[in-house]
């Protein structure tokens, strides 16, 4: 007993190595697919109560210090009263040319207050958790809109930071999610689509395959043959040991190109049932596959936003467009509804929003993910095409 206690001892780890093997196991679980949703979401939860503090701290810090940068301007009495003292300096219209000039001098000088004004928006009604959650999303995500920018110092300097290292968390979210769900949707589309729903196409394809390998089989056969013959009336004047070797190699590539040519041409249903079980990871998905669901993810968008934002349905496309696609031009975004006026109130409608922000850009990924997959096929499918052509001629 005693000695048992002591190798029990003896193999238990010190705290250092158990502390060395926590860690790592808990940086595998972060990086896993698991792990990499919960850091984007916390990461973004994160951002957004941190800009939320930095500007309204900010906010308040210049509110209390200069007061009159916060008073209101009336920009039209400011315009109005300029043009008045133009009109009351010219009251004899001398120089008519002269009065004109400086009055459009004034009328430019008040729409560029008034657009400056409208570009900047609110100070800080912006910064609730809803617009700083929205904020945190298109830094990481490269949306930008733009509708939302930080004033304060410390805001621009606590962005290039956060960008620097969410853009790379992000692209290893999209890069994982997307295998992801590219490797789910192509099991899915094999299994569902291919065998139950319409099993006649994958019973023609397989049928299809075996009658290629055999034209294949039969002219690398006859191909072989011409070589052999060529080459053994070529070689009939020289040695033993090359005839020998000759020999051999066209009994091999005989028999490699037999054993091609006696595949069993059996159409039964069990072995088409077979094959098509053993080759469903090799499936690609075709391109219009892809396509329509990007456009019915970016439909199903439109008819959301549309509800929520009273969008149009061409303006509900267009944005879920511009999202997905990380243009972000900034002239539609989520606003009355979904960025709320008071600083620590969610809508139900804004998290759905990040949520269809966060899964459409792994959507988008996964689908250009399979349609790479099947541009790749069809390239190498011609190049064995051109390949079997070219023997052909030359044979």
């Amino acid at each position: 007993m005693s000695s048992q206690r002591s190798s029990f001892r003896r193999k238990e780890k010190p705290a250092f190595e158990r502390f060395k093997d926590h860690c790592r196991h808990f940086t595998a679980f972060m990086f896993s697919n698991v792990g990499i949703i919960l850091l984007v979401t916390f990461y973004i939860i994160g951002g957004a109560f941190i800009f939320q503090r930095i500007e309204i701290f900010e906010y308040e810090r210049l509110k209390s210090e200069k007061p009159h940068r916060f008073v209101a301007r009336n920009f039209s009495g400011e315009c109005l009263s300029r043009i008045w003292e133009l009109t009351a300096e010219n009251i004899s219209f001398f120089d008519h040319h002269a009065y004109r000039r400086r009055v459009n001098d004034v009328l430019l000088d008040y729409q560029r207050a008034i657009v400056k004004k409208q570009l900047k928006g609110p100070d800080v009604e912006q910064w609730s958790f809803s617009g700083a959650f929205l904020y945190s999303l298109t830094v990481i995500t490269t949306i930008g809109y733009g509708n939302i920018t930080p004033h304060s110092e410390w805001g621009k300097l606590v962005t290039i930071l956060y960008a620097i290292i969410g853009m790379p968390l992000f692209l290893l979210y999209l890069s994982n999610i997307g295998d992801v769900l590219a490797k789910s949707f192509k099991w899915i589309y094999s299994k569902v689509c291919l065998c139950r729903i319409c099993p006649g196409v994958a019973k023609r394809r397989i049928i299809r395959e075996r009658r290629k390998m055999r034209q294949l089989a039969r002219a690398l056969q006859m191909h072989d043959m011409e070589n052999a013959r060529g080459s053994s009336s070529y070689s009939s004047t020289s040695s033993a040991t090359s005839s020998n070797s000759s020999s051999s190699e066209y009994t091999r590539s005989s028999r490699q190109s037999s054993s091609l040519v006696d595949i069993p041409y059996t159409e039964s249903d069990s072995d088409i049932e077979r094959e098509i079980r053993g080759s469903t990871d090799e499936i690609t998905v075709p391109v219009t596959v892809c396509v329509f669901v990007m456009v019915g993810y970016i439909l199903w968008g439109a008819l959301l936003f549309g509800r929520w934002e009273d969008w149009n349905y061409l303006d509900g496309s267009y944005f879920c467009l511009i999202s997905l696609s990380s243009i972000g031009f900034g002239d539609l975004v989520p606003g009355d509804r979904v960025i709320t006026a008071d600083r620590d109130k969610v809508e139900v409608s804004f998290i759905l929003c990040a949520i269809y922000l966060l899964l459409g850009m792994a959507v988008i990924a996964m689908c250009f993910n399979l349609m790479q997959e099947q541009v790749v096929h069809n390239i190498r499918a011609i190049k064995r095409a051109f390949k079997a052509c070219f023997r052909c001629r030359t044979s």
